[in-house]
C-alpha cells in the first residue's frame, strides 16, 4: 500500500493521539519518537543507521517531492522505525528519481503516517520531550482494537536510554574504500552505524578505510597497521556501549591518531572517563549553529543526537590520557559538540561534518584528521 485513504494513528507514550491516513507499509511499528528539521535531505535521513529503532517526525510539510534515488543513501537500507508526515507528494519530480518515497517505504515494511499536524507533534516533543511512540494502521488499527491496548503496546517497548545499539546497525564483515589516486593514510573506521559519505570524503583526501565491525578488538585494529583510527556516528545509548569505550581507551594509550564523529564523540567523551546523558528532545536538522572556541567561528552543521557528554566548559580538564578541551559548543543551548585531547592524538565532534545533503561548513575536520596523522608520522 502507498498513500492511501485508511485511518492510522500515531500514540504516544504520555497518551496523546493523531488520527491521519496510512503511509508506506501499513500494519505497526514501536520506537522513539524524534522530530527533524531539515527541509531538504529526507532520503539521508531514512538511511541513517543512527535513526535505528526511531520514529521521525518531519518537521518540514511536504516530503516525498524528489523521490528516492540509488545515489545518495548513506546505508543499503532505510533504518527508521516508523515514518511521520504532513503533506506526502502525490508524485515525485527530480530528473535523479528512480521510485516514489512511498514505495520504498513499502520496500522495506517501514508503517508510516500522513495528513496529520507534524508542527503540532513538534511543538508536543519540544514540551514534553522525546518518548516512546508507535504507528498503527490496517489490521493494527481496525474495529475492535481501543486506544487503550495501543497504548499499552506503546508503554511496553524498549526505552532508548539503555539501549545498546551499535552491533545491530554494524558491517558483519570489514571491507575496504580504496583511496582516490595515491594512498597517504590508511585508518581503521570502526563502525558503529557509519554513513556512507564518511569513507568517501576520507577517500578524497588519500585515505584508504578500513571498515570494521563495531565488536572489532585492539588486536583486529593493530593487524591493519593504521596511521589512525575512526569511530562513527551510531544509534543508542553511549552509556551501554562498554566495548566501544574499552576500544577507544586501548587506542588512546598507545596514541594512534583518533577521529570521532556524532557517537564517536560519545565514546570519545566516555573513554576520557566523562559521563554522558539523555537530551530532552535531541538535535536533529541541518540548520544547527555551532562555534568553534578555537577560532570563534560559527558553523551551521547537520545533527542527529538525543544523548551528549557531559564535560565542562571550563578548559582543559583531567583525563585518564592527560589534559582535554570541549572544542566546539552549540550556541542553541551551550551543549558540548567537540572535544580535543591535548596529550593524545584525538579529537572528536557531535555533528555531522559528511552532512550530504548540506551544510557543509564542516569538511574542514577531515583535513584536520589528516594533520593530526601527518603530524604523528612525521
Amino acid at each position: 500500500m502507498l498513500t492511501t485513504r485508511d485511518p492510522a494513528a500515531l500514540v504516544l507514550e504520555d497518551g496523546r493521539t493523531w488520527i491521519g491516513h496510512a503511509y508506506g507499509a501499513t500494519g505497526s511499528t514501536l520506537g522513539e519518537a524524534v522530530f527533524a528539521t531539515g527541509m531538504s535531505g529526507y532520503q539521508e535521513t531514512l538511511t541513517d543507521p543512527s535513526y535505528h529503532r526511531q520514529i521521525v517526525v518531519m518537521t518540514a510539510p511536504h516530503i516525498g517531492n524528489t523521490g528516492m534515488n540509488d545515489e545518495d543513501g548513506e546505508s543499503g537500507r532505510i533504518w527508521v522505525a516508523g515514518y511521520v508526515v504532513r503533506d506526502p507528494a502525490r508524485r515525485a519530480s527530480n530528473w535523479r528519481a528512480r521510485r516514489e518515497l512511498a514505495e520504498d517505504l513499502v520496500g522495506a515494511g517501514v508503517v508510516g503516517i500522513s495528513g496529520i499536524d507534524t508542527r503540532a507533534v513538534t511543538r508536543h516533543l519540544r514540551e514534553r520531550g522525546a518518548m516512546r511512540a508507535g504507528i498503527f494502521s490496517g489490521e493494527a488499527f481496525g474495529a475492535g482494537v481501543s486506544t487503550a491496548e495501543l497504548l499499552a503496546r506503546v508503554r511496553s517497548a524498549p526505552p532508548m536510554a539503555g539501549a545498546d545499539l551499535a552491533g545491530e546497525v554494524s558491517t558483519p564483515e570489514p571491507y575496504v574504500i580504496p583511496a582516490v589516486g595515491a594512498t597517504r593514510w590508511r585508518v581503521a573506521a570502526v563502525d558503529l552505524g557509519i554513513k556512507a559519505m564518511t569513507p568517501r570524503l576520507m577517500a578524497a583526501r588519500g585515505i584508504e578505510v578500513h571498515v570494521v565491525p563495531s565488536s572489532s578488538t585492539i588486536a583486529d585494529l593493530e593487524a591493519l597497521s593504521p596511521d589512525g583510527v575512526f569511530f562513527s556516528n551510531g544509534p543508542g545509548d553511549p552509556g551501554a556501549a562498554v566495548g566501544p569505550v574499552r576500544l577507544l581507551g586501548e587506542v588512546l594509550a598507545r596514541r594512534i591518531p583518533f577521529f570521532g564523529i556524532c557517537f564517536g564523540n560519545q565514546i570519545l567523551g566516555r573513554a576520557l572517563g566523562r559521563g554522558t546523558y539523555k537530551l530532552g528532545y535531541g538535535h536533529r536538522g541541518i540548520n544547527q549553529p555551532v562555534m568553534d572556541r578555537a577560532t570563534g567561528r560559527v558553523e551551521v552543521t547537520a545533527h542527529n543526537h538525543g544523548f551528549a557528554v557531559d564535560a565542562p566548559l571550563e578548559n582543559p580538564f583531567e583525563t585518564p590520557f592527560g589534559a582535554a578541551e570541549v572544542s566546539h559548543v552549540g550556541l542553541n543551548d551551550g551543549v558540548v559538540e567537540g572535544l580535543r585531547c591535548l596529550d593524545v592524538p584525538a579529537f572528536s565532534v557531535q555533528y555531522h561534518p559528511e552532512a550530504a545533503a548540506g551544510p557543509h561548513d564542516s569538511a574542514y575536520l577531515f583535513d584536520r584528521f589528516a594533520d593530526l596523522m601527518t603530524g604523528a608520522t612525521r
